[in-house]
């Protein structure tokens, strides 16, 4: 097959921060309207909620031009992969999916097969997707998704791989289709992109500049949101407390928050957080907004000093301590969460000791806890590790044990107590069951037969409160 590279992803490109970012209306073409009609669509989802976000603009982009959504991907006429690239296990994934799809492409040769999102907006794994996947048909980036009806019709058009991965800032699109996945939550896009470039993280390369959405774009969406009947959104950003900062206006995350409140949604959740940001004004807001509920996910990394100025986190322990306290003071009872890397580039014992001692201290009911993971360009890459595999998994299992204990606990603290649920479905706990979230982001199953109650906040008393989750009874 041959290609058509309209664009290639470029390492040295997508550092640069010195244009200021467009903001795209999107439009589609009269030509493309029609030339899903009859075919079916299917998109693979890995990543985070920024990559959620993103497929459901692809889907309504896809249902746009006519396609249908299919029940069994392998044979469906368009699939495409919409990529993460954070850490090497999920790019692994990938490969095995298309490994998979290479067969229903032998048997479907009118297939067309993408890959889209993060991971091709490196380097390195372009390259591989060009020299060893020949089957794949399309191949875009994070930038260019308002691209995708262009790119498929050519990709029909010339029978040939289409190429199109732009590098740089990136831009804003605006009032692009979408088919959401809930009824009652969605994710709201505040800003994009990343300025922070932790050593360890690709994100600032692949997901460009922050970039922040115009506040009556926001203010607008939700008030949509709310007309339709939606209870929760979340905010979504890979820095959202930097929102506002690359409008050189003194309006900021905090008074999103309060002009958010003012809206009617009942729900608001944001995330990623960057410690460094989270200032005063945000968590008054989260003190004094009805709406923004009391739980928080504030990545950390490490608990060591030297460690952190390594992955150029940008603050130190006893700051990032100081930001807890403020925040448990403001919002009593608050329920935080984070993110933590053991076995970056030689940690040492006592680094990772102190690591233990800041989960402790925190009292984190939640984690998400990775071993290092090295990313190709990021200049953490380069360093020289003396940390053995054998080590890194152990203390991986230890950190594990001291933050499981945390969400027993953090769940136990409701045990005997009514919670507010926010009704998603029927539970995969048991038959009669329904589940759905509490304020405090808590996984709630409760005895019930009513689908009704789905989109609807409930009353439930607990009853039962395990490592990962909540059993209660609906209150009368």
């Amino acid at each position: 097959m041959k290609n058509i590279k309209l664009a290639m992803p470029n390492f040295k490109e997508a550092r640069m921060r010195l244009k200021e970012v467009p903001t795209i209306e999107y439009e589609m073409k009269d030509e493309y309207k029609k030339l899903g009609i009859g075919k079916t669509y299917h998109v693979f989802t890995y990543g985070c909620q920024g990559n959620e976000a993103d497929s459901e603009v692809i889907s309504g982009i896809l249902e746009q031009m006519g396609y249908k959504r299919g029940d069994d991907p392998y044979t469906c006429d368009v699939v495409l992969l919409n990529t993460c690239a954070i850490r090497e296990n999920a790019e692994n994934r990938i490969w095995g999916v298309l490994g998979n799809l290479k067969g229903a492409k032998r048997e479907n040769p009118d297939m067309l097969i993408g890959i889209c999102g993060c991971m091709p907006q490196e380097e390195n794994a372009t390259k591989r997707l060009l020299e060893t996947y020949s089957f794949v048909d399309l191949i875009f980036g994070t930038h260019n998704i308002n691209s995708l009806p262009k790119l498929i019709y050519q990709a029909y058009l010339s029978k040939a791989k289409v190429v199109e991965v732009i590098s740089g800032e990136g831009s804003i699109l605006e009032h692009a289709p979408k088919i959401r996945e809930s009824h009652h939550k969605a994710w709201v896009n505040i800003m994009y992109g990343c300025d922070e470039f932790c050593t360890y993280c690709i994100v600032p390369y692949t997901r460009g500049k922050e970039r922040s959405r115009s506040k009556d774009e926001i203010i607008a969406e939700v008030k949509e949101l709310v007309l339709n009947g939606y209870k929760e959104v979340t905010l979504l950003g890979q820095n959202v407390n930097a929102y506002g900062k690359d409008l050189g206006s003194d309006y900021t995350f905090g008074d999103l928050l309060y002009d958010l409140d003012k809206t009617g949604i009942e729900r608001i959740r944001y995330t990623t957080s960057h410690p460094r940001d989270l200032d005063m004004k945000t968590i008054m807001a989260m003190a004094e907004c009805k709406s923004v509920m009391p739980q928080l996910h504030l990545p950390v990394q490490s608990g060591d000093n030297e460690i952190l100025k390594k992955m150029n986190r940008k603050y130190t322990y006893e700051e990032y301590m100081q930001k807890i306290e403020a925040l448990k003071k403001a919002v009593p009872g608050i329920s935080i969460t984070t993110d933590i890397i053991v076995g970056f580039p030689n940690e040492t014992e006592e680094q990772f000791q102190n690591t233990l001692k800041l989960v402790r201290n925190v009292g984190y009911e939640g984690a998400f806890t990775f071993i290092y993971s090295k990313r190709e360009g990021t200049p953490a890459a380069k360093m020289e590790d003396s940390i053995s595999d054998e080590e890194k998994r152990d203390r991986l299992h230890r950190l594990n044990e001291l933050v499981n204990a945390g969400y027993l606990k953090g769940n136990q603290r409701f045990l005997n107590k009514e919670v507010l649920v926010l009704v998603d479905g029927e539970s995969k706990n048991g038959e009669g069951m329904m589940c759905g979230y509490s304020e405090h982001l808590k996984l709630t199953h409760f005895k019930s037969n009513d689908l009704s109650l789905i989109g609807k906040i409930v009353k439930v008393r607990v009853t039962e409160a395990k490592t990962w989750f909540l059993i209660g009874e609906l209150c009368e």
